[in-house]
């Protein structure tokens, strides 16, 4: 069994982006070795077939070519999950104000926002990253891997950059990431 066939094996039936450390750890190779076996994978999946290798969130996946896209929505005819504009509004100031309490996000949107915060927790886009060291210890929430992975970013250095002379580019920033 190579390393590639084994790397393909174990991506297949990882239900979330594998590090490379623990595919690592998996195979008992170095890591070294497992990236030199994903480029091989990459290179050999790149040549035929449906699949690729991506890097999300930290990790790599299998996933499907984009030209497979339109094959696969007909068939899983996919439930609109979309974010409603509040939602996506939360999200972005959440990603971008990272930690933030739900009282800093009220404060920026100007309205109540607990339930969108819920939401957002339930969908696990955002979760609770401790207490703030001001009186009440409100809880202080960031965004996740999930959010990473949903809006096929490595890490948060890829969030469209802001320009904070440019009211507009908040806007556009924020709509070429959620728009896709």
């Amino acid at each position: 069994m190579s390393l590639p066939d084994q790397l393909e094996a174990l991506l297949f039936v990882a239900d979330q982006p594998a590090p490379i450390k623990s595919l690592s750890q998996a195979l008992q190779v170095t890591e070294g070795q497992v990236e030199q076996g994903l480029e091989i994978l990459e290179r050999r999946l790149e040549e035929r077939g449906s699949l690729r290798v991506v890097k999300l969130a930290g990790g790599y996946q299998l996933a499907t070519k984009p030209e497979y896209a339109q094959l696969i929505a007909a068939f899983l005819k996919p439930q609109g999950n979309r974010l409603s504009k509040s939602l996506l509004e939360v999200l972005a100031i959440v990603a971008y104000k990272q930690p933030i309490t739900l009282a800093e996000v009220e404060q920026v949107r100007g309205v109540q926002s607990d339930y969108s915060v819920r939401a957002l927790v339930e969908r696990r886009l955002i979760q609770d990253m401790g207490r703030k060291a001001v009186p009440g210890r409100p809880v202080l929430y960031g965004t996740t891997a999930e959010f990473l992975h949903q809006f096929k970013l490595n890490d948060l250095a890829q969030l469209p950059v802001i320009d904070p002379s440019n009211p507009e580019s908040s806007e556009l920033a924020v709509k070429s990431l959620f728009d896709e």
